[in-house]
């Protein structure tokens, strides 16, 4: 929700330190996202192995905040800082960590001191934030090094809190599939960004990659395709094949609970996507009944959108909707779950007599009403198991309830219109946050883009993405509709994970900043920064694409 932070900060603010001289911040603490107020100090705090943890509260979550800074601390000292409690602690050479319930639940505030370093926080969450804010303050240089003495941090206070309550992206993993480990690299570098939720992708016509013990078919058959199109190649100029099967691939119940923990530890959400009705060609080859046919299916190997989909006629379509979402919800204890609803052509329901029949029962005037009666019976079904359903755009065809969240993707016209009809909205519109879109317009040094053409660039600079305004022609009492924005990693085209790393940064920082610091961006101040944080991205081995510093866009 938008949040009035000048009001919210000023009342909920306990910490009594200042700044006995301030330095006029000229970048010297570059924090992305850019945090709410920052005053720059004299002096520094000298970090050492000998530093301790003071922690003034109690709560279970706080060793998930301290576990990550002792990550970095053993980093940069080869081992980890004594966490103790505020009885009997020292008090210099210390981090403190405060609690003030009164402060925005993600919002900190954080203040070094040549003494001392202080966090205020409501709860573990926002030590977690503040302790990725002094992260970013160590030298990213000393990461790489063997075993530094100490690490000097430039003295300042910052207070801090995100503007929207949903900051993420989108992880394709099933048109190509990536591993546990690497899934989890991904969670890191959100979690250095402050981002929160991990919409993970885990169904698709090419793919399913999630096992469900109801449907062992899912992934004995629909996690191998036969062949696959080979990236980068398109219709426009004739599609290639790489002539090998894909598969089997798809995660286990175990590592997808070992995945969501993960996620937990660093406090991100896993919301998982389970496409339908559309984007169901695996499932209709494992169980081919589901579809209006009723025969003929395999595993999609071409990219695009397929005309088969699932039969809504059928009440067995909706056992084994109802049966896989109950295996889902068990997974994965997010509020949300995304079920799609994008791309699903109904020429198909046109022709079956189930799906005519149905529509007659209901009084169905359009194929459009009877995906948003399947829709209706999705949501009751998570509704009644305390979840909350999220859809993108084209759910809004056929009319949705007021309960359900868009995600805007066709541009932001969806979103608009969701918004000023009450629905909760998370802009992710194609023109700023998708980041299988090259990076440069110098198509040479950037990889294969499947819908690239030369009479038609089409790519997405660090430009465009800082720039979105997900209010944009919305009121202000419109605008409260509007929870987030994410960008999405659609993998096509992109095979491994390399090349994955390479799409999301450093655009995905851009997203981050405009998410968290949507009523404080300045894009000359956040590519000054962006400078330093590239230096993190290559001390954790991510890999990144240059083409901002190349062409300046």
């Amino acid at each position: 929700m938008k949040r009035i932070f000048s009001l919210l900060m000023a009342a909920a603010m306990v910490t009594t330190i200042s700044c006995s001289r301030h330095i006029p911040s000229n970048g010297n603490i570059a924090i992305i996202p850019q945090p709410s107020k920052v005053e720059v100090c004299e002096g520094s705090f000298n970090l050492s192995p000998e530093t301790a943890v003071v922690l003034h509260f109690e709560d279970e979550q706080l060793p998930l905040a301290t576990n990550f800074l002792n990550g970095v601390a053993e980093k940069l000292f080869g081992q980890t800082l004594a966490v103790v409690n505020a009885e009997g602690a020292a008090q210099e050479n210390v981090i403190n960590v405060h609690q003030n319930p009164s402060l925005p639940a993600e919002g900190y505030v954080l203040e070094v001191t040549p003494t001392a370093i202080n966090v205020t926080a409501a709860n573990a969450q926002g030590v977690f934030y503040a302790f990725q804010s002094l992260h970013q303050m160590v030298a990213p240089e000393a990461l790489t090094e063997k075993h530094v003495g100490s690490v000097g941090i430039q003295a300042a206070k910052i207070e801090d809190a995100p503007h929207f309550p949903h900051r993420g992206v989108l992880f394709d993993v099933c048109r190509h599939f990536f591993t546990v480990d690497e899934v989890k690299t991904v969670i890191d570098m959100l979690a250095m960004h402050k981002m929160n939720v991990l919409h993970w992708h885990i169904t698709e016509d090419q793919g399913w990659r999630i096992e469900i013990k109801k449907y062992p078919k899912l992934t004995e058959i629909g996690s191998v395709r036969a062949d696959t199109q080979v990236a980068g190649t398109h219709r426009v100029h004739g599609e290639q094949y790489e002539g090998k099967p894909y598969g089997p691939f798809f995660y286990t119940q175990d590592e997808i609970r070992d995945v969501v923990k993960y996620a937990a530890d660093r406090f991100i959400t896993v919301i998982p996507e389970i496409d339908m009705p559309g984007h169901m060609v695996a499932a209709l080859s494992s169980y081919p009944h589901l579809g209006c046919v009723g025969e003929g299916y395999k595993v999609r190997e071409l990219w695009g959108i397929s005309e088969e989909v699932m039969c809504i006629g059928k009440e067995s379509t909706f056992e084994f909707v109802e049966g896989v979402l109950a295996e889902v919800l068990e997974l994965f204890p997010s509020e949300y779950i995304h079920i799609g609803g994008d791309e699903c052509p109904r020429k198909a329901w046109k022709e079956c007599p189930a799906c005519q029949a149905r529509m007659k029962k209901e009084r169905l005037k359009t194929e459009a009403q009877l995906q948003t009666y399947f829709n209706h019976r999705v949501e009751a079904f998570l509704q009644k198991h305390g979840r909350k359903m999220i859809g993108w755009d084209e759910i809004l065809e056929g009319g949705v309830s007021p309960t359900t969240t868009i995600m805007s993707w066709r541009g932001t016209k969806g979103g608009i219109a969701a918004a000023k009809a009450g629905n909760q909205v998370i802009m992710t519109p194609t023109t700023h946050c998708y980041l299988d879109y090259p990076q440069g317009a110098d198509t040479t040094q950037e990889p294969a883009f499947g819908e690239r053409r030369p009479e038609k660039p089409h790519y997405l600079p660090l430009t465009k993405v800082y720039s979105i305004d997900p209010y944009d022609q919305l009121t202000e009492e419109e605008q409260k509709f509007i929870i987030g924005m994410q960008g999405n990693l659609w993998t096509e085209h992109v095979t491994t994970f390399d090349h994955a790393m390479y799409m999301f940064l450093p655009r995905t920082s851009a997203i981050a900043e405009a998410s968290w610091s949507h009523n404080n961006k300045d894009f000359e101040r956040y590519t000054t920064n962006l400078n330093n944080l590239v230096k993190f991205y290559e001390a954790y081995g991510y890999n990144y694409a240059k083409s901002y510093w190349r062409e300046g866009k």
